[in-house]
């Protein structure tokens, strides 16, 4: 007996990653180690980080620049290139039906180089490519010409010479180099990443970064500062400024570190060039496109053996198969869809939406999914007095008065905080500065102590009698004033701040805090012995008077654009790099259901089958990274959603890339612009919302035409099967079936221009090859009954059963499957009643009325005798009338039952 080893169960490797994940695994690793390398640099000294990058502090000399230049590249980050235009061309008509139709023109050269079929081919496929090589061709070179209309240059110190002194001139950005020394002020771009070796007052904006609305404060440093505690986050050092963000206030001198693709901006932006990845468009239309392939392989062979056994000329039979192929292929399909395409780009040009990839305009019909920064879309992206309060949270005016002579007579550099109180004065007129405020001196803003004090000559009314004083404004971040503080303002007494009271005012400032305001303190004291000149050390004894809270105010019209996009089958995704309590307070106040803010941090530990649930359920993502914005992206497409990404940072470069269709704003970094698929001209979820619409309608007259030509085009061979099966010769030459083709595909042309049902456009729409085969099979054979009824007719009614009166019965069929297919766009084009509840636009209307009168025309015309037609007789058209008004009526009730089974048509 034979012993059988049990097998050992054979264990499936797991696939490995995706191209996809592989690209955002490179990106993470590359921003990784740049990270680091930064960190380390911010966590030594300032003489240690020239020493790093081999300068001093009077800079470089020209040789040396130029040398570095040489070594290191052009100060420019990654970015796509549009190809060659020839190349642009080529992928134009990369597609394919274009290979089989060119493929059919090829084979028909071969057979008879004189055949119409070929010309007619040749026109369909150089039309379509040239349609959409040319909207694509012209975006881009708009996109580049408006890159060459901006010169950005820096302020460098550099030497003539090794004993020379320094001198700063302006230099472009992409000639900087590694050791240079960079001078900044309000306004600059960082050219780069820097080490700052001296500062003041530096605030700057990271929003491109990080994603957060208010700038951020840099330390005040000297050039033998010790460097700061090692952070793995070179956003968050207070020593470094990186390239791709501003200056808002403040000065500074920064020695460059990195350049180029070295830059935390370039790790990132250099992993987002190259191939794109396939698009919920991009899918679609290759699925439709193989569906009717497949069909074609499987259907003309069988045309052609039935044709060659049944009549024995395999020529004529292989001729015919090919005319066959041409009829079941959708020969306008490219055309029609670069047209509607072309046509929606043209329309949303108009409502301040450029398209720079076309297939991106069905995929944004298609979004079911909107992710989007809250900073400038959902909030005005400036800064505003929210409230003034005192110190139990209740408005208060004087709180205002204060906070508002503070900003308005310091003389230093106004901050964004300091002009909204201004701004909320000058527009309510609720403070009035008069005769009794002259400015006596002022301790200015510095980052050690993070407040600001004026001091006030005032003149106070005592009885009769004017009496001059003194009085210290202090506005600063509320720990600070807080802990300067003996006393507060209590219903306009002055009153001790015990530990209680502390507690108690320290608590409403959280509060706020938690609601997403900025909270500054304001506090006064009154000078005993006033004198010309105050210090920091007079910054003591101070009464609390209350405090400001500053928020980024929501957009006017969010709210209505939210429901908007509600209302159209879009969920909308808060994604940001703010803040958590921020984003809550926003979202809430535009009307989203806030539920429980998930922090990027939090998607790091879970699973790609973790994040999808997650992401589900999610409203709000705060404290999002680049890398792990993509993630959230590519989770919920993996959930079988086409989203939609709505961002303008380098920050948000990465998630427009992998999004089905990227958006971004015409202010927005380079990076972002070249990653998005849509460039809005106005950052407004209103304008994007009409862009959808736009979307919905150039697909759904997509899919109409596809549907429409799919299932007359089956219905066509279907009746041709049974013709050749049991008439003794052609059913319709080969001529025929192409001009019938030609004259149906040309009336077509006006699909793009067709109107949509409103009850089409409220909801997200997607390609459906499955759909498309089952509308294909159902519909189409509708056609073939009447088909089959027009040859019994011509067969027993006109005696057109033999060879001899072939021609007779060919015309009959021709007219009859013309005027069919075209009278039955409008049976198709809605699930509506035609003409009662649903009307075409006008030019497939005119369209339409031409094709018929083609029809009816050519078996009359001088061109019937070399198309093989002949005259039909008066008494053909009667049953004509009859056989069309039965199709419609049978069509009307297949499609009412197909709406009722499917609960769908187009």
């Amino acid at each position: 007996m034979t012993m059988l080893t049990p097998r050992t169960p054979t264990t499936l490797a797991p696939p490995g990653p995706s191209r996809r994940e592989r690209k955002a695994a490179e990106l993470q690793a590359r921003t990784r180690l740049v990270g680091e390398r930064l960190a380390a640099i911010s966590a030594r000294s300032g003489v240690q980080a020239l020493q790093e990058v081999d300068t001093s502090p009077a800079g470089l000399t020209h040789a040396e620049a130029a040398l570095r230049l040489e070594r290191h590249g052009s100060n420019t980050v990654a970015h796509e290139r549009a190809p060659r235009w020839y190349l642009q061309l080529a992928k134009a008509y990369w597609n394919p039906f274009i290979a089989v139709l060119v493929f059919l023109a090829a084979v028909m050269y071969w057979q008879d180089p004189a055949d119409p079929g070929v010309v007619i081919l040749s026109v369909m496929v150089g039309i379509s490519g040239l349609l959409r090589f040319w909207q694509e061709f012209r975006s881009g070179r708009a996109a580049d010409a408006l890159k060459r209309l901006v010169t950005t240059t820096c302020a460098v110190q550099r030497r003539a010479g090794s004993g020379s002194a320094p001198t700063t001139f302006e230099v472009p950005m992409d000639q900087v180099v590694p050791g240079d020394v960079v001078k900044l002020a309000a306004g600059d771009l960082i050219p780069a990443d820097l080490r700052i070796v001296t500062a003041k007052d530096l605030c700057v904006s990271q929003a491109a970064l990080s994603g957060e609305s208010l700038p951020v404060a840099k330390a005040d440093t000297r050039a033998q500062d010790l460097g700061q505690q090692e952070t793995t986050d070179p956003v968050e050092a207070d020593n470094l400024v990186l390239m791709g963000t501003s200056v808002t206030s403040g000065t500074a001198t920064g020695v460059v570190v990195a350049t180029g693709a070295d830059t935390y901006f370039g790790s990132m932006a250099g992993s987002l060039v190259g191939e794109r990845p396939q698009t919920n468009f991009d899918t679609g239309v290759r699925r439709v496109s193989f569906l009717l392939i497949r069909f074609m392989l499987v259907m003309v062979p069988v045309v052609f053996m039935i044709n060659g056994f049944t009549k024995g000329d395999w020529d004529e039979a292989f001729l015919f198969g090919i005319a066959v192929a041409v009829g079941l292929t959708p020969e306008m399909l490219p055309m029609v869809v670069s047209a509607n395409l072309a046509r929606g780009a043209v329309a949303m040009s108009k409502r301040k939406v450029v398209v720079k990839r076309l297939g991106a305009i069905q995929n944004l019909g298609a979004m079911d999914v909107l992710c989007t920064d809250k900073t400038g879309t959902l909030t005005e992206d400036r800064i505003v007095l929210d409230r003034y309060l005192d110190v139990h949270g209740n408005e208060d005016g004087e709180v205002l008065e204060y906070g508002y002579l503070n900003a308005r007579f310091q003389t230093g550099l106004k901050n964004l905080m300091d002009q909204a109180v201004i701004d909320r004065v000058d527009e309510a007129e609720e403070v009035v500065v008069d005769a009794r405020f002259s400015m006596v001196d002022e301790i200015p803003f510095d980052f050690a102590r993070r407040r600001m004090s004026v001091v006030l000559d005032r003149n106070r009314l005592v009885g009769d009698v004017g009496q001059r004083e003194h009085i210290m404004i202090t506005k600063g971040a509320v720990e600070e004033v807080l802990g300067l503080c003996t006393h507060l303002t209590d219903r306009g007494e002055r009153v001790e701040l015990t530990e209680q009271l502390r507690w108690h005012v320290a608590r409403v400032a959280e509060d706020h805090n938690r609601q997403g305001l900025r909270v500054l303190a304001v506090a006064t004291r009154t000078i005993d012995t006033p004198r010309e000149t105050y210090a920091v050390a007079d910054e003591d004894g101070l009464t609390l008077v209350g405090f400001l809270a500053f928020l980024d105010p929501p957009k006017a019209d969010a709210a209505r654009a939210l429901t908007g996009l509600a209302d159209k089958g879009i969920a909308v995704k808060v994604v940001t790099g703010d803040n958590d309590l921020v984003a809550a307070r926003v979202c809430a106040d535009v009307g989203i259901d806030v539920g429980q803010v998930v922090l990027g941090p939090e998607t790091d530990v879970l699973d790609d089958a973790e994040l999808r649930r997650l992401a589900a359920r999610t409203t709000v993502f705060a404290k999002v990274n680049p890398v792990q914005k993509a993630r959230i992206v590519r989770a919920l497409q993996a959930d079988g959603h086409t989203v939609g990404f709505l961002g303008d940072g380098i920050n948000d470069a990465a998630a427009l890339r992998d999004a089905d269709v990227g958006i971004s704003v015409d202010t927005a970094v380079d990076i972002a612009k070249e990653s998005a698929d849509i460039i809005l001209l106005e950052k407004d979820l209103t304008v994007l919302e009409q862009g959808v619409v736009q979307g919905r309608t150039t697909f759904g007259n997509t899919i109409k035409y596809i549907k429409m030509t799919a299932s007359s085009n089956f219905g066509n061979v279907f009746s041709v099967l049974v013709a050749s099966a049991f008439i003794p010769f052609q059913p319709m030459l080969a001529i025929m079936l192409l001009v019938q083709n030609l004259v149906y595909d040309i009336s077509q042309l006006a699909t793009p221009w067709d109107r949509m049902d409103e009850e089409y456009l409220r909801k997200p729409r997607n390609w459906d090859a499955k759909g498309i085969g089952r509308f294909m099979v159902t519909i189409g054979p509708v056609s073939s009954i009447f088909d089959i009824s027009m040859f019994l007719i011509m067969w027993h009614v006109f005696a057109a059963n033999s060879e001899a009166s072939q021609s007779l019965f060919q015309s009959g069929w021709f007219v009859e499957g013309l005027l069919s297919q075209t009278l039955i766009v409008h049976m198709i084009r809605t699930r509506k009643v035609p003409f009662i509840q649903s009307r075409a636009s006008w030019p497939v209307m005119v369209m339409t009325v031409l094709a018929v009168l083609t029809g009816l025309w050519l078996p009359f015309s001088p061109l019937a005798p070399s198309l093989g037609f002949v005259a039909l007789p008066a008494s053909y058209f009667p049953w004509l009338i009859g056989v069309l008004l039965a199709y419609c009526t049978l069509t009307q009730l297949v499609k009412t039952w197909y709406v009722r089974r499917f609960n769908t048509w187009l």
